[in-house]
């Protein structure tokens, strides 16, 4: 009995499905069903109720839309005692080249489990299941059980080994090999974790055991053992010989000597008997079959489809992949074209759902191309991530209980479950603890227990799962805090931002030199001379592939640009001169554009400014009475920004920071500094309702000094906006806070120094122009937490400065986003939840005619609440005393349009509803989200679209982001991904940006920036690449750091070593994470250390010699080379051949590393003198 598997049960939603599934065997068709509503954790414990309520014996299948969901939902089906298992991808090798075959050996793991029945459930991808794979009477064939005391000859059994894909070796080190010993022979088949050893005495097996790998020792005795096949291609002496036919044949048909010497390589290898490393592509001659793992299966089988439209989306975006890829080969004639095809065609995939009835489990309604037997609504959300904030969770647990909820608490281990059931019962909460959620508490008591699930709430069944491990491992937190205390300065943002973009297989990426191809992994190689190294593998157009070496790294970026999203972004070809015409075409186009930046830029340079007087004791006391702490970043913006006010020319600095991270203070330190220089300052706002907010807050800061301030609204009457103006006019007025009202022309400064624009993206082309009329000589600071593309572009371009505040305020905690259909229940009870605790909602709607109509509804609902509205068209004096009467909390729900959008800062409104959200654009919604959350409560945000909608593939993406994009920071992580759905506009406006899609986002920064300092007539600075070549391995062993995204992670903190420093820094947080160094990554950090240094002596090749190093210089500097000859006597010899290089001789026993170090510094230092 599982607590979570049986409270799924009892919702009545799934007594329905299970109706529906145990009456399919006797539908004529068996058309899918749409089940929408459920939520990560949920989903999971849904999926496990299904699997294990369905007749045992008959596995279920799961189709996820990519790896990483396949990955998790295997983690937690697993997690509830399930035999799982996850069938990957298959990436077919349609070339010769060798390739590892740990993918390969999963699949026919998985396929063994399947024809033997140990499986429940399998977990794939729509690509891998559409994949031809080896039929199963082939696999049977290939699959035999040995057990002690059964005949076999050795012969015998090593050629079943041979013709079942197994390779012969001399010693066993990895799946799939074999070797023979006299009557010993050893196997490791593809589905064990170990290998095994088996003894024959004369034809009899005597013993079997498992044997560990590094000490060739045998550790465990076996009665049994299964071989399956090692490979997933079996070709048959007959099917060998048809085929080297057919090659031959071909071969002489080639359009190019290239092709025919490349298949007649194919043909050789076919008749020599050699072991295949092409068959991949052959697979459709060789099983003319054309088997999927959709074959497994029967025709009963339970069948999920998670997120259909996403699977419909990965279908259509690998078959226009494998087209490209087929295309290519077939017009060299590389490729056969009877045999070209690869997979099914994705209408079988739909085919196969539409047979057994397949559960389509949506996030939300959406379309589907075929029929539909039935719909499924569950009133399902996920409960928030407590922070490790112990209050925040006892709050949460007893309004709960005090709802007769049933509450179950899952932590990360026993451990923690234990205390957090003792800590509990301390605070007067009743707990029971069990080891496992199978225990059902009496009521009013909590279940806690461990368990790796995330949190759902079940409304209708009053049942609440609560999770402590949803917001990542303990190490996770760690290393979060460790960023966060660690945060550089200013300097690193540009890095900051772009690192927002991590890479994941399947990724377009952008090589400096190659251009744009595909990522797909990390793959370890070793070279000629035996040392083993890490490489990033790129696929590029046809069968061009590129391993790039981990150390180099930072040449490698991914790409941004809207056609990543589209699918129709062209793959770049290895050798060819179209990327490097590309990137001419680009620069030759940005050129122009380069010519127009810096004259702006110039321009703001010569004209004259003012400098502010120094900070002095007034204005550290006017910082000091703050009454909050400030965080690093705004302390280190704030310098930032006074010290660009203390210069002679014209400030324009962009300060970026989430909603709520304190740009409000930031900016008021600065317009006090202007003050005391006895200048205006104007801060402009987009909404009259912030305008009256900030002018409230403002001269709450500024009482006790000698400052006044005013605003011009239209809350004002003509009389006293004609009164503020005169006072301006005359220089009684210091800081005016004002709408677009402040451009008008009869608004006149005495000595305006300061210009504050607040919420930048709300303003039209036409209110910034006649901004850049006003403040042509004075001082613009913008503010923005989801700054635009343009701006992005332009701050990151180093055309605007910028400064970000990427910290939260210590007691915050992001706001809980929902996306959801318009249901009433869920509405009404957060409301009702938010009204409990003494808080306040704000509702939005945004339609005036019907707003009436909507607050008496809600009014209605809760009669004991004050139900106002409030929109743009009412009359300024009712705005006003709404307003008002909201911040003292007088109004329980306010019922609104947009009008809240901009800066209305109530810290007790920690409830947000909004309606129709799916017609908002990403950054509206974020910043209306930034509306909740101002205070040290846990804040909501429900994001509904109406019911029954299907929601277009922008609308999904954009309610897709906000609700993924909850923590803080997010705002530029939301500004990328709007770069990503609607591409970036022109730096200059709204030229079209053609060449930014053909390049991606941050190559086009690139050659933009040089362009740039070429107009400027400084040379960009030339990146040279070291090659170092020590005999030594230098890699990160997956047995180190298991998570590929983690080593890329690691590797690219690696190549960005810069000194000493920076290698004992990352290797105190290899150590802290990971555990001991393996001397491989030792050998790693010693490598990046010296290329580092080699890269800036200007070197391009050091290769370790017998006794020494060469070193090949790009230009050879014969005076450094004979300063150091002094250094080094009789160890330095110059070769000024057709390629020069040194010959630097070490002395006997000197560790190659303490040389080049001590040869590299030594180098620097002259090379320093010289300059």
């Amino acid at each position: 009995m599982n607590i979570l598997l049986d409270r799924i049960r009892e919702n009545r939603e799934y007594g329905e499905i299970r109706k529906a599934l145990k009456s399919r065997g006797d539908a004529a068709r068996r058309y899918p069903s749409l089940v929408t509503g459920l939520c990560e954790g949920a989903l999971d414990a849904f999926l496990a109720a299904c699997v294990c309520d369905e007749e045992k014996g008959i596995p279920a299948l799961v189709c996820a839309p990519d790896e990483k969901s396949a990955a998790r939902l295997f983690g937690t089906l697993s997690a509830f005692g399930l035999r799982a298992a996850v069938y990957p991808e298959r990436d077919p090798v349609l070339y010769n080249i060798v390739s590892s075959h740990e993918l390969e050996h999963e699949r026919i793991a998985v396929l063994t489990d399947l024809i033997e029945e140990r499986l429940d459930v399998v977990v794939t991808t729509p690509g891998a299941a559409l994949s031809f794979t080896i039929p199963e009477e082939i696999l049977r064939g290939a699959t035999k059980t040995l057990a002690v005391g059964d005949s076999i000859g050795m012969e015998a059994l090593a050629a079943f080994l041979a013709e079942s894909g197994y390779v012969r070796s001399e010693l066993v080190d990895g799946k799939g090999q074999f070797s023979v010993r006299g009557g010993i022979i050893d196997i490791f088949p593809p589905q064990l974790g170990n290998p095994v050893r088996m003894e024959l005495f004369g034809d009899e097996i005597d013993q079997i055991g498992y044997f560990d790998v590094m000490t060739q020792r045998k550790t465990e005795n076996l009665s049994e053992v299964m071989i399956t096949c090692a490979r997933e291609i079996l070709i048959s002496e007959e099917k060998r010989k048809g085929l080297s036919e057919k090659i031959r044949s071909a071969a002489e048909r080639a359009s190019s000597p290239e092709i025919r010497t490349s298949l007649m390589h194919e043909y050789e290898a076919l008749t020599s008997g050699m072991e295949i490393s092409f068959s991949d592509k052959y697979i459709s001659y060789i099983y003319p079959e054309k088997i999927t793992l959709l074959d497994y299966f029967r025709p009963n089988t339970l069948t999920f489809a998670v997120e259909s439209p996403a699977i419909l989306d990965r279908l259509r975006a690998d078959e226009a992949h494998m087209l490209e890829t087929t295309g290519e080969l077939l017009k060299s004639g590389l490729l056969l074209p009877k045999y070209s095809e690869f997979s099914a065609e994705n209408s079988v995939l739909l085919a196969f759902f539409e047979s057994r009835a397949a559960l389509l489990l949506n996030n939300f309604v959406s379309q589907y191309p075929g029929k539909l037997s039935g719909m499924y609504s569950f009133a399902v959300r996920p409960t928030p991530s407590v922070s490790g904030d112990f209050s925040l969770l006892s709050e949460d647990i007893a309004a709960y209980l005090r709802s007769k909820y049933a509450v179950l608490l899952l932590c990360e281990n026993e451990a923690e479950a234990s205390s957090m059931r003792n800590l509990l019962t301390e605070n007067g909460i009743a707990a029971l603890y069990s080891a496992t959620p199978d225990t059902t508490a009496p009521a009013q008591t909590v279940t806690v227990t461990s368990f790796p699930l995330h949190g759902f709430e079940m409304p209708a069944e009053k049942f609440v799962c609560i999770s402590l491990t949803a917001g990542g491992t303990k190490t996770e937190k760690a290393l979060r805090r460790h960023a966060a205390k660690n945060a550089k300065s200013s300097s690193k943002t540009r890095e900051k931002i772009l690192s927002y973009a991590d890479l994941s297989v399947g990724d377009y990426v952008v090589h400096e030199v190659h251009g744009i191809g595909i990522y797909k992994g990390l793959e370890s190689i070793r070279s000629y001379d035996g040392v083993r190294r890490d490489h990033i593998k790129i696929q590029y157009s046809g069968t061009d592939v590129l391993y790039v070496p981990c150390e180099q790294i930072d040449s490698v970026s991914k790409y941004i640009g809207a056609a990543a999203e589209n699918g129709g972004l062209k793959l770049s070809r290895l050798g060819g001169a179209e990327w490097t015409k590309t990137k001419a075409r680009v620069k030759s186009e940005v050129k122009s554009m380069a010519k127009e930046l810096i004259a702006l830029y110039a321009e703001r340079l010569r004209r004259p400014g003012f400098a502010f007087s120094p900070d002095d004791e007034v204005q550290r006391e006017f910082e000091s009475v703050f009454e909050y702490e400030e965080t690093d970043a705004q302390l280190i913006a704030a310098a930032d920004i006074k010290r660009d006010m203390e210069k002679p020319v014209p400030m324009d600095r962009l300060l970026c920071g989430d909603v709520g991270f304190g740009k409000t203070e930031v900016a008021l330190r600065a317009a006090f500094k202007a003050v005391l220089s006895s200048k205006q300052v104007a801060i402009l706002v987009p909404t009259t309702i912030l305008a009256m907010q900030h002018y409230t807050t403002i001269a709450a800061r500024m009482r006790g000094f000698p400052v006044k301030v005013s605003y011009v609204s239209r809350f004002k009457s003509t009389g006293e906006q004609d009164a503020t103006l005169r006072a301006l006019r005359r220089g009684d007025i210091d800081i005016i806070v004002g709408t677009h009202r402040l451009l008008s022309s009869d608004v006149e400064f005495h000595d305006l120094g300061l210009v504050i624009i607040d919420e930048e993206q709300r303003f039209g082309v036409a209110h910034k122009e006649k901004l850049k009329q006003i403040s042509k000589n004075v001082d613009v600071l913008t503010l923005t937490a989801t700054p635009i593309p343009r701006t992005l572009n332009m701050a990151m371009t180093s055309i605007r400065d910028m400064s970000v505040l990427d910290e939260a305020p210590g007691d915050r905690l992001p706001v809980q986003t929902y996306v959801l259909e318009h249901d009433d229940v869920v509405i009404f009870e957060a409301i009702r939840r938010e009204l409990r605790r003494g808080g306040q909602v704000f509702y939005l709607y945004n339609r005036v005619e019907t707003i009436r109509e909507k607050t008496a509804r809600i009014a209605r609902q809760f009669p004991e609440a004050s139900v106002r509205f409030a929109h743009g068209q009412m009359e300024k004096g009712e705005l006003a005393d709404i307003w008002q009467a909201l911040v003292d909390g007088e109004i329980d729900i306010l019922v609104c349009t947009t009008i809240i959008e901009t800066g209305v800062d109530v810290p007790n409104a920690n409830t947000l509803i909004i309606e129709n959200a799916d017609r908002m654009g990403l950054a509206q919604l974020h910043q209306i989200r930034g509306r909740v959350g101002r205070s040290a409560r846990r804040a909501y945000a429900y994001f509904t679209y109406p019911q029954g909608r299907v929601l277009t593939e922008v609308s999904a993406k954009r309610l897709q982001a906000i609700r993924d994009f909850t923590e803080f920071g997010s705002g530029f992580k939301i500004a990328l991904r709007d770069l990503e759905i609607r591409g970036a506009g022109d730096v200059l406006g709204s030229r079209q940006h053609g060449h930014m899609e053909s390049v991606g986002y941050d190559m086009y920064l690139k050659i933009l920036n040089d362009a740039v300092l070429e107009e400027k007539g400084i040379a960009p600075k030339e990146k040279i690449e070291c090659v170092i070549n020590i005999g030594r391995d230098s890699y990160i062993p997956e047995t180190y750091i298991p998570s590929a995204a983690q080593r890329i992670d690691i590797y690219k903190k690696i190549a960005a070593i810069e000194n000493a420093q920076d290698v004992d820094d990352i290797a105190d947080e290899l150590l802290d994470r990971y555990g001991d160094l393996p001397s491989s990554v030792e050998t790693l950090l010693s490598i990046s250390l010296v290329r580092a240094m080699a890269c800036e002596c200007g070197f391009i090749q050091i290769d370790q010699e017998q006794n020494g190093v060469v070193i090949y210089p790009k230009e050879l500097d014969v005076l450094a080379w004979s300063e150091m000859g002094g250094i080094y006597p009789g160890r330095i010899i110059m070769k000024p051949t057709e390629k020069p290089h040194v010959l630097c001789k070490g002395r006997r026993g000197e560790p190659v590393f303490a040389f080049l170090d001590g040869l590299l510094k030594n180098y620097i230092q002259i090379k320093s003198k010289k300059v």
